[in-house]
């Protein structure tokens, strides 16, 4: 879909009380489920309880994109209105894949995609200016930013080299 509003963002991100997000963006944390899973019930790699779960508005304009990041839980993207999301995983074995997030499913997108645990991934929008793509991500076990890993390039592109033109592209 293909927005050409400019104003319709400044609406949206006042209208949800979005703020800028340290990977891209504009956020805001939606929900945080009250009860907590204990540390001791969690895999190693969490260093503290979680929520069960977390749940946030993200809004990416189009010319700006969510920098190459990872977190130790599962995420799942919903897709609210806009232009289409590529989201671009590389998993921890070197695997990659781009992830179409969107409504037109005749062009391969979904409006809800899963991004697994420990991947390294980054989301552009697909339209052109003046658009933005509104999504949703929840988080289980709960997003806390102690989990939350922004990329290097040098590091990442020394980690896979044959993804080193998009990680250059898509890391601040």
């Amino acid at each position: 879909m293909n927005n050409q509003q400019p104003n319709q963002i400044e609406a949206l991100i006042n209208h949800y009380n979005l703020l800028p997000h340290p990977e891209g963006g504009f956020f805001r944390q939606t929900y945080a489920a009250a009860e907590q899973i204990s540390k001791e019930a969690l895999p190693e790699r969490f260093e503290g309880s979680r929520s069960f779960s977390t749940a946030i508005y993200f809004l990416l304009p189009f010319g700006n994109f969510s920098a190459f990041h990872r977190i130790k839980s599962d995420e799942v993207w919903h897709f609210y209105e806009g232009c289409a999301l590529h989201i671009h995983v590389i998993h921890p074995n070197g695997d990659y894949e781009c992830l179409k997030l969107g409504s037109n499913m005749n062009n391969g997108e979904s409006y809800q995609l899963v991004v697994p645990a420990n991947a390294w991934f980054a989301s552009e929008p697909v339209g052109d200016a003046g658009s933005f793509a509104l999504v949703g991500c929840t988080v289980a076990p709960g997003f806390d930013f102690e989990d939350f890993e922004l990329a290097e390039v040098a590091a990442l592109t020394n980690q896979f080299p044959k993804h080193k033109e998009l990680i250059r592209r898509l890391c601040h």
